[in-house]
């Protein structure tokens, strides 16, 4: 039986717009159940479903653009049904418009709406019909043409100004390789490359990063030569260097305090520091021991569950390193996580700067005296950043700050991510 590609697709961005499932999640686990079937149809599904989600802010405004009938209002798969075969027409070209509006068509027949048919039908034509329109409609607002919420495209104005703000937007619509970093406890950077390239991957080297490896052209990451084996693990650029950043030595005590998805704990404990991970999650930490033992690193990690906002009186002054990688609104990480966007608010920003802060305040006892406290984000809010370890250094004299750095995208070539390095007297 021929796979229905489309249906799948739909079942998956329903899943994401009704039970609010993260975009990776339901992608990765309605893919899961096709992973032997053909490449081409999974590549197909994967551009789909992350395309209509990327956009799917502007296709909304297309969709009120062209019907009175408000979208909460209509039926959920109608509802997708649009939204996908609106993305096919204007942004997959591989995909005829006949083709586009007829199997849309087809799928709310198929799905018992044959009476809503021909109000499918109507709307998609007018996409075509109407493109000027609607290529007005798109170029009048920033937040439209890069389908964004208006708030997020101002704090990145009134932060960084219009024309760094403008080139921050632009790169989250840009194809950047992945990052996976060599695990030099089960094999090495020439070896590993090497593997990969007969696999058929293309392969790039980092500048900024040595165990860094840029690859493309892959379909599943976990099916890739070396992944069992441990070879190595997907991470950022940024991410990376914040972890060298602290100067970690082979021996040395680490503490993460909030550790999922646990890519810094293993970095740090591949370059030979004793870790100890911890998160509020049992189910992420459990994420944590498996990577870990997948990387042949788990004599070097301990987990355990801990909220790392309630102090630990066993863990003051003991460890060497403490990183406070704080939960934040993931604005660095909008190109690869396209559904951030929709779901982190104004509000949102205000807890999670004083969450991280409060976080950061309790971790800081940790610290040996002379040892080094990391705070991250993966975030772009100046807020979140900056202005917290301002708020911190000033009522912590006895730490002095060592190095800090902000990532942007579409001016670095990573994902946007701050860090500050900090020492104890």
């Amino acid at each position: 039986m021929e796979l229905d590609t489309r249906d799948i697709a739909l079942t998956i961005l329903t899943d994401i717009d009704v039970n609010k499932a993260f975009s990776s999640d339901a992608l990765e686990a309605g893919l899961r159940k096709i992973q032997f079937d053909d490449k081409r149809d999974r590549a197909f599904i994967t551009r789909l479903v992350e395309g209509t989600t990327e956009y799917r802010l502007q296709i909304d405004e297309i969709i009120k653009h062209l019907t009175t009938t408000k979208l909460n209002k209509m039926k959920p798969a109608i509802r997708n049904i649009l939204r996908m075969g609106i993305y096919q027409i204007r942004y997959m070209d591989s995909v005829p418009e006949r083709a586009a509006v007829n199997e849309s068509v087809r799928l709310a027949k198929a799905h018992k709406l044959a009476g809503l048919s021909g109000f499918v039908n109507a709307i998609l034509r007018n996409v075509s019909r109407k493109k000027e329109e609607i290529d007005e409609l798109i170029e009048s607002k920033l937040s439209i043409k890069y389908s964004i919420p208006g708030w997020i495209v101002n704090l990145l104005q009134n932060s960084y100004g219009e024309e760094m703000a403008e080139k921050i937007l632009i790169s989250l619509y840009e194809d950047r390789p992945t990052t996976v970093r060599v695990n030099r406890v089960v094999t090495d950077k020439e070896t590993l490359k090497k593997k990969l390239i007969e696999a058929g991957i293309t392969v790039a080297e980092s500048e900024e990063a040595e165990d860094a490896l840029l690859i493309s052209g892959y379909d599943f990451i976990r099916r890739i030569p070396g992944y069992k084996t441990g070879d190595f693990s997907v991470e950022d650029i940024s991410s990376m260097l914040s972890v060298v950043a602290t100067g970690v030595k082979e021996g040395d005590k680490v503490l993460d305090v909030c550790a999922a998805p646990g890519g810094k704990t293993a970095y740090f404990a591949e370059k030979g520091a004793r870790v100890r991970s911890r998160d509020i999650s049992e189910d992420k930490l459990e994420l944590i021991r498996e990577n870990v033992e997948r990387l042949k690193i788990d004599d070097r990690v301990i987990c355990e569950r801990k909220d790392a906002l309630v102090r630990d009186t066993n863990s003051i002054g003991v460890y060497d390193i403490v990183l406070c990688d704080v939960p934040c609104s993931g604005l660095g990480v909008m190109g690869r996580k396209n559904d951030i966007k929709y779901r982190v608010s104004p509000q949102d920003l205000v807890a999670l700067s004083k969450m991280g802060l409060k976080m950061l305040i309790v971790s800081s006892e940790y610290v040996k005296h002379g040892g080094i406290l990391s705070y991250s984000t993966c975030t772009i809010n100046p807020e979140e950043n900056e202005r917290n370890v301002e708020r911190f250094l000033k009522d912590n004299k006895e730490y002095e700050k060592i190095e800090e750095r902000l990532f942007l995208q579409g001016r670095d070539d990573t994902d946007g991510f701050y860090y500050c390095i900090m020492k104890r007297k």
